[in-house]
């Protein structure tokens, strides 16, 4: 008689087993708050709308004083900003059975989400306000005819250097500060492929090598590109992105890039401290209120605001893509 095997088949001794780890989505890297260099601090009392300063110089007195005549005395001109402070928050209710028939850690789950829920909605917040600045370049890619407006960007009005070039030297002729020895830049995946795949001497170099002896200067960022053209670049997805803004062709109507590149007092921003609030979102437990405790809620809330604080400061210069056809990106946090 043959053996008989006892097989997996039929059998329970062999089950599923499961990882009781959860993977977050694929999260980009949080950018456009850092750059809000301007905040407030001496604020005179706690208020909803925080107005700041900006003096002006007066006029250059280069002209020689005659001996026996007194100078006319001119008047000191300012101008202000104003940043509103707005509510954003978002939250979770877990339920018992949940928490307590659940392979995993729900608890832990949910901190994670809404912690970074928070981090990303707020620098959505900032990157809203940083992107509506009032100087704008439109890319001539390589055909060398500039487009008037967002809606007359052409699939052939590609990011180049020389984008890069203008940028920086109409900054400096702004009297732009730099940031440790750089303007600072943003942008997109799609739009740094035509940067870098440009060819010549006027095309994408090597960037520049960090040396500084300040550990500022030495410092990385995420997913820092390199300095070219005296702008320190970042790329990330998160670059402004508009949909469906650009020239219609007989292939459709099709996305316009954002690239921003600004230097030192470009933008502000202004939060609450009262009530517990601060500069980032804070995670909250929230009350447990019903009859059996059984829902439990768990959210984000800050109390903050964001404004360009020197237009003369920030420079957005729009383009499409070439590439932009083949990747199907995933926007994550619209």
């Amino acid at each position: 008689m043959s053996d008989v095997y006892t097989v997996v088949a039929g059998r329970d001794y062999v089950q599923t087993a499961y990882d009781r780890l959860a993977y977050p989505a694929l999260r980009p890297e949080l950018h456009f708050d850092a750059v809000a260099t301007v905040r407030p601090t001496k604020q005179s009392t706690p208020g909803l709308t925080v107005q700041f300063l900006i003096q002006a110089d007066l006029p250059v007195a280069s002209n020689a004083l005659n001996e026996s005549v007194d100078v006319a005395a001119v008047a000191l001109s300012d101008s202000t900003l104003s940043v509103v402070l707005a509510e954003y928050g978002n939250a979770v209710i877990t339920t018992a059975r949940l928490r307590a028939g659940a392979l995993v850690d729900v608890d832990e789950i949910v901190a994670n989400v809404v912690g970074f829920n928070g981090g990303v909605s707020i620098d959505s917040v900032a990157r809203a306000a940083l992107e509506i600045g009032s100087n704008v370049n439109y890319s001539a890619g390589a055909t060398g005819v500039t487009p008037s407006s967002r809606a007359t960007v052409t699939t052939a009005d590609t990011f180049r250097g020389y984008d890069v070039r203008v940028a920086a030297k109409t900054l400096a002729v702004n009297n732009v500060p730099r940031v440790n020895g750089s303007y600072w830049g943003f942008i997109h995946p799609e739009v740094s492929f035509d940067l870098q795949a440009e060819t010549g001497i006027d095309g994408w170099l090597a960037p520049r090598v960090y040396g500084g002896a300040s550990p500022a200067q030495n410092d990385i960022w995420d997913n820092e590109l390199g300095t070219f053209a005296g702008v320190r670049f970042v790329e990330t997805p998160r670059a402004p992105e508009f949909l469906n803004a650009g020239s219609s062709s007989a292939s459709g109507v099709y996305n316009v890039f954002g690239t921003l590149i600004g230097g030192a007092q470009a933008f502000a921003k202004a939060h609450s401290s009262e009530e517990g609030n601060g500069p980032n979102p804070r995670v909250i437990p929230g009350p447990v209120t019903d009859h059996l405790r059984r829902f439990v809620p768990i959210g984000w809330y800050q109390l903050v605001g964001y404004g360009v604080f020197r237009q003369a400061a920030l420079l957005r210069i729009e383009s499409s893509s070439s590439i932009q056809a083949l990747i199907a990106g995933v926007v994550i946090d619209e």
